[in-house]
């Protein structure tokens, strides 16, 4: 069938083509654009794909498992050279990598585990994100009472998450020093479940909470949102780099983003994409080594980015990248924050 004939097939089923130029052909299943940070991710992705003189081909399974296999499926009839998954559920992708590997198409796991030796891992490194955000929280309010917003059960960061959180705080949990006293999954990281989740810690408590940590910004914009309400101001951490949590940042009701810069991490499935395609085995890849960090410690072919920590100590690094305009960030802004 030609290209142009198959472009709009798929557009009626709610696919996603851009420059289907002769080469590779790139297939990208998303789990969900819910979060402003995909669409970043997506068009420095596809920045690479053309680069390598590649076409990419994308779904999006709008926070389903069902319509993620669906999808999986129909990028694989699409004649796709390599996909890559941002799998919604670690446990419930199995069949599209095995649909995948009955064709001899690699796979790359997006930003989010596939615990699978027949896929590559790329992704930042989450277990230090979650250490940052607590070492951040932490160092302006070392003791006391800590609630914890953890993202979807689903999703293996949040375990890699919630394990590097407790890598800062689980001795003074240990001493005392800090009580945990609400800790919550938010279904499909969702910023109004997190809010929810925040409301009920704070009734339950008596309003007595010290500090958040919040496993992405989404949520932390609900948590701000449930201690605004109350009249309250603590720290509160939270990743991603989002827009809104950054000028959150500037304006003193978040402590910490922790940016994870998508830009850096979908030129590099890209490039990676584009290689696999190619021939490329995955233990060539420049830079790659193995990941055995998930529940089953299952070796995998893995590249994961260093994570960048943004603070009112720290906010110019953000705008200086071209991530945020001056503007955008320093809105209502306290005085010293660097870069405004």
């Amino acid at each position: 069938m030609h290209k142009a004939i198959i472009a709009a097939a798929l557009a009626v089923v709610g696919f996603n083509s851009a420059a289907m130029a002769e080469g590779m052909l790139v297939g990208v299943s998303w789990a969900s654009f819910q979060e402003e940070r995909w669409k970043i991710d997506e068009a420095a992705m596809v920045a690479a794909i053309e680069a390598n003189g590649n076409s990419y081909v994308s779904a999006d399974a709008q926070s389903s498992s069902t319509k993620q296999l669906a999808d999986v499926e129909a990028l694989i009839a699409q004649g796709v050279d390599v996909l890559v998954i941002n799998a919604w559920d670690k446990d419930a992708i199995g069949p599209a990598i095995d649909a995948a590997a009955a064709e001899g198409i690699p796979v790359i796991g997006y930003d989010r585990l596939i615990e699978d030796d027949r896929t590559f891992y790329l992704t930042f490194d989450n277990v230090g994100v979650g250490r940052i955000i607590a070492e951040s929280v932490m160092a302006v309010q070392p003791t006391g009472n800590y609630a914890i917003i953890k993202g979807d059960p689903g999703d293996p960061n949040a375990g890699f998450l919630l394990q590097g959180m407790m890598e800062v705080i689980g001795g003074a949990v240990d001493s005392g020093d800090i009580t945990i006293v609400g800790e919550a999954f938010s279904d499909s990281w969702k910023p109004e479940n997190a809010q929810t989740n925040m409301e009920q810690i704070l009734t339950a408590n008596n309003n007595m909470v010290d500090a958040v940590l919040s496993q992405n910004d989404g949520m932390a914009g609900g948590v701000v949102a449930a201690l605004s309400a109350q009249g309250l101001v603590i720290p509160v951490g939270g990743q991603d780099g989002d827009l809104a949590a950054i000028n959150r940042v500037a304006r003193g009701s978040q402590t910490v983003s922790v940016w994870k810069d998508a830009r850096a991490l979908g030129t590099a499935a890209g490039d990676i994409a584009s290689a696999l395609a190619e021939g490329t085995m995955m233990a060539e890849i420049e830079g790659a080594s193995m990941f055995d960090g998930g529940e089953r410690g299952i070796p995998i072919h893995a590249i994961l980015l260093d994570p960048t920590p943004l603070t009112r100590d720290n906010l110019n690094v953000a705008i200086d990248a071209g991530h945020i305009t001056q503007e955008q960030a320093c809105e209502g802004a306290l005085d010293g924050v660097a870069g405004c």
